[in-house]
């Protein structure tokens, strides 16, 4: 993440076909939404955040797509040992809703 975009890589592992069916969707509709939840036995400490945008698949050439993917590596040990080849994914984030609230503990 930085800012109000979330980047994601397709990355190296095995998979049937590089023509991912998440790719074809977005070409056809960028309205996308990311979620993230964590879960605990301790219901009380459950939460989520959806950030809802438009996704654009960033090209090869675009100096964009290795920041993404310097952003990635710096998170992700694997990336740093091996940058993903496939496709970047960057969405642009136009609302995020959370659960609970923030001042509810989040």
């Amino acid at each position: 993440m930085e800012d109000d975009r979330v980047y994601s890589a397709v990355d190296d592992k095995p998979k049937r076909t590089t023509a991912l069916q998440r790719l074809a969707n977005i070409r056809t509709e960028p309205r996308v939404s990311v979620l993230a939840d964590h879960y605990e036995e301790d219901w009380s400490k459950l939460w989520w955040v959806r950030a809802d945008g438009r996704a654009e698949i960033l090209d090869e050439a675009e100096r964009e797509r290795d920041h993404a993917l310097d952003l990635l590596a710096e998170r992700y040990a694997p990336y740093r040992e091996r940058r993903p080849s496939g496709a970047v994914i960057r969405v642009e984030v136009e609302r995020w809703t959370t659960w609970p609230e923030p001042e509810s503990g989040l």
